[in-house]
């Protein structure tokens, strides 16, 4: 009961900041909490200034401009959520799927929360998933130093890589072109994977969405997949 409360307070805490913030809330969110994990997935959301932005193929000054907001909201976001949960989150990602109008945030915290039966280190093609990881790796960037992942609940499967930045975009983002190299690296991703259909196989089921965030600090990156009912 008290993971449902926490949900539903944090669901509503997001809705109206995104509100305040971008001038037009999101349709739904759903929040789910499992193990040290808590995903946010955003519906609907996309202002008709950004609709216009988009129809005029400006997909990277939307993304600049949602970066912008995002950087002073994550502050209040994650003490938010601290509060709510009395968990630190000492990581958080998020991503946007603007053809779909959707996002997701992924908030990692330094002790775990309540029981979640829906989460599961042992998923239905684990092993073979993660090959196929491994694989995309080694034609698209640099072999991760360390790959884990879990299935959060019956719809969604976290990637954790680590060790994922090669030395150039290291050399980049020191001369302060970060934002410019995480979004190159998150388009690959997001364009080899979604073309992967092994992934689909493996998993016995269909993705329907794909979000991709990494952190350049920590040399780290999130792979989330939402996937078809099963």
């Amino acid at each position: 009961m008290e993971s449902v409360v926490q949900q539903t307070e944090i669901s509503s805490y997001i809705g109206k900041i995104l509100r305040d913030n971008f001038g037009k809330g999101p349709e739904s969110i759903f929040v789910s909490i499992g193990h040290t994990f808590i995903t946010v997935y955003i519906k609907n959301f996309l202002s008709p200034i950004e609709q216009v932005l988009l129809e005029q193929g400006q997909e990277t000054t939307v993304n600049s401009i949602r970066d912008s907001l995002m950087q002073k909201l994550l502050p209040e976001i994650k003490t938010y959520i601290n509060k709510i949960t009395e968990r630190e989150i000492t990581e958080f990602y998020y991503d946007w799927n603007f053809h779909r109008k959707s996002g997701l945030f992924l908030g990692i915290a330094s002790t775990p929360f309540s029981y979640n039966p829906s989460f599961s280190e042992l998923y239905e093609g684990k092993e073979a998933l993660h090959r196929e990881i491994y694989l995309h790796n080694e034609q698209v960037q640099r072999k991760p130093e360390n790959l884990v992942s879990y299935q959060l609940h019956a719809r969604l499967i976290l990637l954790i890589q680590q060790g994922v930045f090669v030395q150039i975009e290291k050399e980049l983002i020191r001369l302060g072109h970060e934002g410019i190299v995480l979004l190159a690296k998150k388009n690959v991703e997001k364009q080899f994977l979604g073309k992967n259909s092994h992934i689909e196989s493996v998993l016995n089921r269909r993705v329907i969405e794909l979000f991709v965030a990494s952190n350049a600090r920590m040399d780290k990156s999130i792979i989330v997949f939402m996937l078809s009912a099963p």
